[in-house]
């Protein structure tokens, strides 16, 4: 099982919704809510594409720091 809680934690610091950010990556809502649950996996390209949006590295995403600047 993976486990993403810091995109929910980016997602609710900038007050958007799964629905909206779903939209953002070209994907359903329930495919981007298995993914902050931890059902499916990121795909490298969407985690990229999360990352630049937030303005953060993948790695703050993935647990690795917790420093969130690029």
């Amino acid at each position: 099982m993976y486990y993403y809680q810091r995109i929910r934690d980016l997602r609710e610091d900038a007050d958007l919704k799964q629905k909206e950010i779903a939209a953002i990556l070209g994907i359903d809502q329930r495919v981007y809510s298995n993914y902050e649950i931890g059902k499916r996996e990121i795909p490298t390209h969407l985690l990229i594409k999360l990352a630049d949006y937030y303005n953060t590295t993948t790695d703050y995403i993935l647990g690795r720091t917790n420093d969130s600047k690029r």
